[in-house]
Parts: structure tokens; C-alpha cells; sequence
């Protein structure tokens, strides 16, 4: 039997969103290929969030069951005040917004290990490479890779996380499509010398906050450095050491266990540093070239959305692609099936998303009170934090 050639597909990036959308392309009849600038899928990282919809994207993939092994399982979130005295201990999903026994925490790793296992044998990778241009033509998308190969692609998607390489090349500088909100982070590991274990403790003062963050009974911890920033610190985004002396002066004069986390972030090896922000584009796609996940529409970790969105995007996106010849009726179609769950969980910053971490002493004083409440009731049913989306069945 002799049928139509199969669509051939670029995806750019091998984080979440675009081993997602490489399975359920590959599914549906494309013929799929991802580059990746790493020289393997990444493993390790700190924890993320699978959640809502999601859960039902990963539970139709097959994966749920690896999934909910991997689950972190942290039982407890810790304030405490500038001394390091306890403010208040609670359930971790209470704090999150999360549903318990429903939603899922694993390592980063955990889920892009799951993802590439999916697809290593039914699509083609090209690991340690890039592209370095695209050019667009009435057949398809001209592809030049960073070490010089050429091919062409019926359709490009760029899937390289929020400061995206191919949302650049197409649409212009990330600045006019990045919201800055006010914040910046590191995190990095470092030795578990207190024993900690399934926990976090969360330190605040106005405007900054450390934690330490315990995956099981692991010897290494999360640590965790979020502050007020009120405009990007567009040096360090660039500098690793102009981030370490950043960070080091924002905290300094800190108490509790901080300045042992400030020294043991001098001599990280996996530091990373971003501000929080987000992507808000009026469109996703440009002909045949089409943002997914984070390229598209980072709602900051301050949501605990990223994952997920990128799970869920790159479903509706498959399945605008399998149910619609043209590309760009397809992509319309995402958009307009999409748009309104993004601005949703993006919104949840605009509703007090970071309200863990204000930044005066009134907010402070207001977010350990209402924190207390929270744990004088633990029966008290929990909303989560996150909205639901209908998903349609793959064809």
C-alpha cells in the first residue's frame, strides 16, 4: 500500500512540551524529528508540578503509573520568621493549591526521562545541535542547523522553553512578549547536613525569601533564593558571576541559616538564576512556524503551571495538526481552543500567585496569619490553585 507522505515536522527542544507534542504527532502519522542543544536529555532538577489537566494528558500517554512512582511526597512546609523561629508548619498541597492523592510533584528528570522514553525509538533526535536559521518558502521551512546540515520540514515547532531561541528569530526580541514580574530566583544544590527529609523550610523577610527543600531522604538538598526585583537584572541574566554577586548582596545581613545557603551557592556547580516572568504573544504561530509551552506562554513558576501547560499545549496542538490538513487552519484552532485555559493559569499571579512571598512588613505579617488559619484547620477543603480544560480525543 502507497499512501500520502507523511508530514514531516521540526521540533525545537527536548525539555517537556517538545517530547510531548513529538508522541502525539509521531501517533497521529508525522513524520517527526527533534533538535536539542543538549548533548542528552537532561536529567535531574529540582521538583515540578503535574496537575489537572495534565494528569489526564500524561494518564493518556501511559505514563501516570512511572509518574506516580516518582512522586515526590513531601509531607510538610515549614515558615519561619527572620530568626529562624517557626512561623507555622502545614500540608505542602494546602500551601500549593495542589489536589491531594489527584496531582503530582516529581523530579524534573523523573518526567523528561518518561517523555524521551516514549519516542527515543519512533523519532529522530539530533542531540548537541541547533538550529541556526529558518527560512520560509511556499513548500515548506528551509532549515540550516548549527553545524551546517540542511534539510527541509513541512512545519517548525519551536518548543525552547521561555527564552526561546526560534520566538526570536520569527517574531522579534523577547522584550516585547516578556512580563516581568518582580522577582528573581536561584536554585541550586547543596549538602543535606540537617537531615531533612519529604520537607521544605521557607525563610522570609519583606522582599526575600530561602528555602530548603528535601526530595525524600536524599544527601542533597534544593535551595532556593527568591527576591524582589523590581526590574530585570539584565547583566546577570547573562554573568554567572554578576548573578552570585547579585545574590550575595540582596541577602546580605540575613539571618537563620542563610549565609552557609549564600556560601554553598558561591560553589554551586548546577546554579541556576532567571527572574519570574511570563510569554504573552498575541499569536503563537507564523505560517508554518508555531510556538508550544513556554516559547509561547510561560506563566512563571510562580503559578506551578509550566509543566503542565506545556503538557497540555502540546496536546491541543497535536491534535489541531491531526484533525486539520492546512497548518494554518490548525493552529488558528489551537489558539482558539487554548487561549482562554493560558490566560487562565496565567492570571494566577494577577490573584495572588506570589503572595508566598510579599514584599512589606504588612504583607508579610498578613500572608503568616493567614497561613496559621490555614493550619488551625486541616479538614478545611482545599481549592486548587489551577484551572481545568476539556480535552478532545486524538483521532
Amino acid at each position: 500500500m502507497t499512501g500520502e507522505p507523511k508530514r514531516t515536522v521540526l521540533i525545537v527542544g527536548a525539555s517537556i512540551a517538545g517530547p510531548a507534542l513529538a508522541y502525539w504527532l509521531h501517533r497521529s502519522g508525522f513524520a517527526v524529528t527533534v533538535v536539542e542543544k543538549a548533548g542528552a536529555p537532561r536529567a535531574g532538577g529540582y521538583p515540578i508540578d503535574v496537575r489537572g489537566t495534565a494528569i489526564e494528558v500524561v494518564r493518556r500517554m501511559g505514563i501516570l503509573p512511572r509518574l506516580r512512582a516518582a512522586h515526590v511526597d513531601m509531607r510538610l512546609c515549614t515558615f519561619l520568621d527572620a530568626d529562624g523561629s517557626e512561623v507555622t508548619s502545614l500540608a505542602p498541597h494546602a500551601v500549593a493549591g495542589s489536589v491531594e492523592g489527584q496531582d503530582l510533584e516529581v523530579r524534573r528528570g523523573d518526567l523528561t526521562a518518561s517523555l524521551h522514553g516514549l519516542v527515543r525509538d519512533d523519532v529522530e533526535f539530533l542531540f548537541g545541535n541547533s538550529v541556526a536559521t529558518l527560512d520560509q518558502t511556499r513548500q515548506g521551512v528551509d532549515v540550516t542547523f548549527r553545524d551546517g546540515r540542511q534539510r527541509t520540514f513541512d512545519l517548525v515547532v519551536g518548543a525552547d522553553g521561555m527564552h526561546s531561541q526560534t520566538r526570536r528569530s520569527l517574531f522579534g526580541p523577547e522584550e516585547q512578549f516578556h512580563r516581568h514580574l518582580g522577582y528573581g530566583i536561584a536554585i541550586f544544590t547543596m549538602p543535606n547536613t540537617r537531615g531533612l527529609s519529604h520537607e521544605f523550610l521557607v525563610w522570609n523577610t519583606p522582599g526575600r525569601a530561602a528555602g530548603l527543600y528535601a526530595v525524600g531522604d536524599s544527601p542533597e538538598l534544593h535551595a532556593f533564593l527568591h527576591f524582589h526585583q523590581p526590574e530585570p537584572p539584565t547583566r546577570a541574566l547573562r554573568d554567572p558571576a554578576a548573578q552570585r554577586e547579585l545574590i550575595a548582596s540582596v541577602y546580605a545581613g540575613a539571618g537563620w541559616e542563610v549565609p552557609g545557603i549564600i556560601e554553598a551557592m558561591r560553589d554551586a556547580e548546577d546554579l541556576f538564576f532567571d527572574t519570574a516572568g511570563q510569554i504573552r504573544m498575541p499569536h503563537w504561530s507564523s505560517d508554518r512556524v508555531a510556538l508550544v509551552g513556554d516559547a509561547a506562554y510561560a506563566p512563571s513558576f510562580l503559578t506551578g503551571q509550566g509543566s503542565s501547560l506545556a503538557l497540555v499545549g502540546a496536546y491541543m496542538l497535536a491534535h489541531a495538526l491531526a484533525t486539520h490538513d492546512d497548518h494554518t487552519a490548525a493552529y488558528a484552532a489551537c489558539e482558539r481552543a487554548l487561549r482562554p485555559f493560558v490566560a487562565a493559569n496565567q492570571s494566577l499571579v494577577d490573584n495572588g500567585g506570589a503572595a508566598l512571598f510579599p514584599i512589606t512588613a504588612q504583607a508579610l505579617e498578613q500572608r503568616n496569619a493567614a497561613l496559621r488559619a490555614l493550619a488551625a484547620l486541616p479538614a478545611a477543603p482545599v481549592r486548587p490553585a489551577h484551572s481545568a480544560l476539556a480535552l478532545p480525543e486524538m483521532p
